[in-house]
This record gives structure tokens, C-alpha cells and sequence, in this order.
């Protein structure tokens, strides 16, 4: 057994080294030609997922050169309005793809191909795959312009490297070196009692500790006294040099005594697992606070990758055998700068009567997280299925005429729940502008996708909350930017609309010049409808008509025509 164990040992050492040193360190090069300062790195937590790349600042400027990374082929051209807006996935030699996003534009010859196209579809969005030999290019060759399109919260590179499975890895790991000389910060330590009768400090529910600096970037915690089973979790970000953005970390290590108990890496994880980050963190304290507390030990087998050690699922079980618990938690960045915080565990057992518990709420709602639920509540039906939770519990679900609320945003869903309205009662023309909204705490109605059949309407959801029938009856308003009617365009680059909708939100638009389709570029976050003149759908006229037909989520429409004149 011995034996084996040190066969084992060696063999899994082997393999660390051997994955290590087959990361190619000279192959990949900064995308950018300017120092690389980051707003965000790989890992670090955000809504519903780990962040898959590094944000790297672009000085709130759009336009800078971004340069191919390593020589290759355009193997991915993407193009959203939300999500990664432009982005442009580029194929290696050796397996690996990176990829480039939230561009203002393409490189031209790249620009002219998807322009191309998105012509021949007649759509702004659009997605392709070139051919190996279409779109071949040179390590530092510039093939795209950074920008702020789709999802992005200001100007940056969003910077990926895929390994051959399409799994995304730190790009720190291909020796692109960001200056950090900063420790990581420790903002809180949770404590979760976990088992039956288990407490921490007599109470039977999470308890913040008090967390004391101790300088040299140790930290420790007042002693506690516990029993039963129980579980810690952090709240912690890492600096970097020359920004103020808080980032994550990159490895969180625990022990008890002395021993190892739990190894989380951020080097690398598959997309497909990315959204049980909702059960890494304590999701409720998120909804609540906006803070996200790393949970340091693993929930109902939690299947995230990230995890690279564990003992016991990283979970103490505290005993009455008088001896005292010392647990450490370790934090490290990428640059190896540790932070660590001690917390001692004195053994305390105390009646059960005597733990402070929070209250269970029964109800008749009640879901067993492997297994599919449904539940029909006057008017209403809830189709919830099999693991569409991570735990089981009750749920608090109550109808109100149009409405129903379906129990609390601080729970997580991993799935897509469905919920089923009876719009029997309507006729057929108000049907038309009906659609399902779900409610903010401030209540104003959200457009969430609704799917329409006779007598019954549906959405699907991943956010529990209020929904309810909403009307959309007003058509979306369309504002010409620097165009009027009769106008000489000939010395502008740019055609300029506005355009929103503030009930069911902006579905599509179709905008022709002459009865020729021209492609407008949508930024939701601006409600901007932009057209590029240098795409010359114009050719010999001088007077030229334009209509742009602009249609909300529920149908209605509005169509904006005027004539303008230009001379190429």
C-alpha cells in the first residue's frame, strides 16, 4: 500500500511538472503596443462567472492597435450587440486560441470580409468561421482597433488564451508579465455552521468574525468557540500596480493544524462549469450586500475545477476532545505576494436549546434539488427543473392577479426555470402588446423573454423574483443625430440615429437608402444607430431616400423616412 501510495505521489507531482513546463513561455506576445495595466485579471469573480480573460486598460481611449498575439488564422469572427461585442478568436499552430474583444473595428481586410458578409445576411450580428486559409496572420500584426462594444463597462482589451478544448487559461501562465507588487486584502472572514447543532459563538447561522491586523500582511481573527461541523469563507481582492481596480486572486489555500485542507487555483476552468460560481460564493450575502464571500469549503459536490486539493471538502469537524484548533487561510497573487489570516478554534458544546437558529420557513412549495417540480398557483404554472437549484428548500411563492412572485433573487439558479401564464381572459388584439416583465425592487417592468402560444404565455429564467404581465402599446422613438431632412451629407462620414423603447425594449431595426439594405451598428448602452458612408452602398446618386423601421419586443413599430442628398 505504501508502495503504491508513493507511485501515486510521484505520479501526480510528474504530471503538475510536466503541465507546468509545456506551457510555452515565449510564444504569446502583448497585444497591445502600450505597457499592459490591467482592470481586470483572469479568474476573479463576476455575475454568474469567472471572469475568462485580463481587461487590460486602454487609457478610456477607443481605436489603439491590437496586435496578433502569436501567428495564426482568423479562425472565429463574432459580432453582438451585447456579450463581446466585436470579437475576433485567432487559431495557433500549437493548439492553442486567443482572442481578442470588445473591438471598435476590424483590421481592414478582416473588416471588409465580415462586412461582406453582414451584408449578405442583412445583419448587424452575425457570426463566421474562416477557413485556415482565409484570414492568415503574423504575431504582431495588427488585426483589430480596441473598443468598448457589446457588454463592456468602458474602453479596454478583453484578452483570452483557450487551450485545444476551448477551456480558457490565465494569460499570466504564457509568461505575459503584469507588475504587481501589491499584497492581497483581506475584507472579511464569514464563518458557516453547517452540521445539526453545530454553532459558532452560540449561534446556529453565519457569523462575521472580527479580523485584526497584525501587520506584515498577517492577519488573525478573535478566537471563536465552535462545534460540530463547520466552514469558513473570505472576502478578498488583490491590488496591482499602477490601478485602483480591486482584482481577484489567484490561490486560496486552507489548513488545520497544519494540514493542508483545500487548494483553490484560478489558472484555468472550463466555461461549461462557470456558472457555479453562484454556489462558490454565499450568493444571498451577494444579492444583499454586493460583496462576494469566497466560501473555503465545497457544497453539494460542487463540480468546479478550481478546486486542486481537498480534504474533507475543506470542512472542520470540531469535537469535544479539549484540544484547541488552529486554521489558517492562505492568499496569494500571481507575482507569489501572500497574505494570511489565523483563526483559533476553541471547542465549546452547548445544548441545542441554547444555539441561536434562524427560523425555517415552511411552506408548501417544496423542491428537491435532483428531481424536476411543478406547481400550478391560480392562473399561474412553475416548471422547475432537476437542479435547477443547488440545494433543496422550501419556496415562497404567492400569486397576485397579474402577477406572481417566485420566492427571493437571493437564491441561485443554475438552470433556466419556466413560467407559465392563462391569458385566456384576453382578447386576441390585446395579446398583441402583452408580454412578461419581471418587476425591480423599484417597480419598473423588464422585457424578459416571452414565448406566445393561444391561451398561454412563457418565459424562462434563471432569476427568481416578481413577473408579471406588462403592456406595451407605445412604438419605440427614433431620433435623428445630425440628420435632417433635405440635407447635404457629402462631408460626413457617418449617418447618426437614436433610438430606445422604455417598456418591452428594442427587438430589431432595418434601415435601406435608396431600397438598399445599409448595415447600422446598435450600442445599447449609448441607444446609438450608426452607419458608415465608406461602405458605398451610395454610388451614383445625388438625392437619396432614407427609411429606417425600427420594432420593439412586443411588435410595435415606428418607421422614420427622409430624403438627404450626397455626392461621393
Amino acid at each position: 500500500m505504501r508502495t503504491a501510495f508513493l507511485f501515486v505521489s510521484f505520479l501526480c507531482l510528474f504530471l503538475k511538472s510536466f503541465s507546468q513546463e509545456d506551457i510555452p513561455q515565449d510564444y504569446f506576445e502583448s497585444p497591445l503596443e502600450i505597457p499592459l495595466i490591467l482592470s481586470g485579471t483572469f479568474g476573479e469573480l463576476r455575475s454568474n462567472h469567472f471572469h475568462s480573460g485580463m481587461d487590460i486598460k486602454t487609457h478610456q481611449q477607443t481605436g489603439l492597435n491590437v496586435l496578433a498575439s502569436a501567428s495564426g488564422y482568423v479562425s472565429r469572427i463574432k459580432v453582438s450587440h451585447f456579450g463581446y461585442g466585436k470579437a475576433l478568436y485567432v487559431q495557433h499552430p500549437n493548439g492553442y486560441t486567443s482572442v481578442y474583444a470588445h473591438l471598435k473595428e476590424f483590421a481592414p481586410e478582416i473588416e471588409a470580409y465580415i462586412k461582406e458578409r453582414q451584408y449578405a445576411k442583412e445583419s448587424y450580428e452575425i457570426e463566421v468561421f474562416p477557413e485556415a486559409d482565409e484570414l492568415p496572420v503574423k504575431q504582431g500584426e495588427v488585426i483589430a482597433y480596441s473598443g468598448n462594444s457589446g457588454g463592456s463597462g468602458g474602453p479596454h482589451l478583453h484578452f483570452e488564451i483557450r487551450d485545444s478544448q476551448a477551456s480558457p487559461m490565465n494569460p499570466m501562465l504564457f509568461g505575459i508579465a503584469i507588475k504587481d507588487t501589491h499584497y492581497p486584502m483581506v475584507k472579511g472572514i464569514f464563518a458557516y455552521p453547517v452540521s445539526e447543532n453545530a454553532h459558532i459563538n452560540n449561534k446556529g447561522s453565519r457569523d462575521k468574525l472580527r479580523v485584526i491586523p497584525l501587520g506584515n500582511n498577517e492577519y488573525k481573527t478573535e478566537d471563536i468557540k465552535a462545534f460540530g461541523k463547520i466552514g469558513f469563507g473570505v472576502n478578498t481582492v488583490d491590488l496591482l500596480d499602477y490601478a485602483a481596480n480591486r482584482n481577484g486572486v489567484n490561490l486560496i489555500e486552507t489548513f488545520l493544524n497544519g494540514k493542508k485542507l483545500l487548494a483553490i487555483d484560478f489558472n484555468k476552468f472550463s466555461f461549461a462549469e462557470s456558472r457555479y460560481i453562484n454556489d462558490f460564493i454565499d450568493y444571498a450575502y451577494y444579492e444583499t450586500n454586493h460583496d462576494r464571500f469566497q466560501k473555503l469549503f465545497i457544497e453539494n459536490n460542487n463540480p468546479l475545477s478550481i478546486f486542486k486539493w481537498k480534504e474533507d471538502d475543506g470542512y472542520i469537524n470540531i469535537t469535544n476532545d479539549s484540544l484547541d484548533y488552529d486554521y489558517k487561510i492562505k492568499i496569494q497573487d500571481y507575482e507569489g505576494n501572500t497574505a494570511t489570516i489565523r483563526i483559533p478554534i476553541i471547542p465549546k458544546e452547548i445544548p441545542s436549546e441554547e444555539i441561536i437558529k434562524p427560523e425555517e420557513k415552511v411552506t408548501d412549495y417544496y423542491v428537491n434539488a435532483n428531481e424536476a417540480t411543478a406547481f400550478d398557483e391560480d392562473g399561474f404554472d412553475i416548471y422547475i427543473p432537476r437542479n435547477a437549484l443547488y440545494k433543496s428548500e422550501y419556496l415562497d411563492i404567492k400569486s397576485n392577479g397579474e402577477s406572481i412572485s417566485v420566492h427571493h433573487p437571493e437564491t441561485a439558479l443554475h438552470k433556466n426555470i419556466t413560467i407559465g401564464f392563462d391569458v385566456s381572459r384576453y382578447s386576441d388584439k390585446d395579446k398583441e402588446k402583452l408580454y412578461i416583465a419581471r418587476m425591480s425592487d423599484w417597480g419598473r417592468p423588464y422585457y424578459s423573454t416571452t414565448y406566445k402560444k393561444q391561451n398561454r404565455f412563457t418565459t424562462r429564467t434563471k432569476t427568481f423574483g416578481t413577473y408579471k404581465l406588462a403592456v406595451d402599446d407605445t412604438p419605440p422613438l427614433v431620433k435623428p443625430v445630425n440628420f435632417r431632412e433635405g440635407k447635404w451629407m457629402s462631408n460626413y462620414r457617418y449617418l447618426k440615429f437614436k433610438i430606445s423603447d422604455n417598456l418591452s425594449g428594442i427587438s430589431s431595426y432595418r434601415a435601406t437608402i435608396n431600397g438598399k439594405f445599409i448595415l447600422m451598428e446598435y450600442d445599447y448602452k449609448t441607444n446609438s444607430l450608426v452607419y458608415d458612408f465608406n461602405d458605398h452602398v451610395i454610388t451614383d446618386a445625388t438625392e437619396n431616400n432614407l427609411k429606417l423601421i425600427v420594432v420593439d419586443n412586443v411588435g410595435n413599430s415606428t418607421t422614420f423616412e427622409g430624403t438627404f442628398f450626397r455626392k461621393n
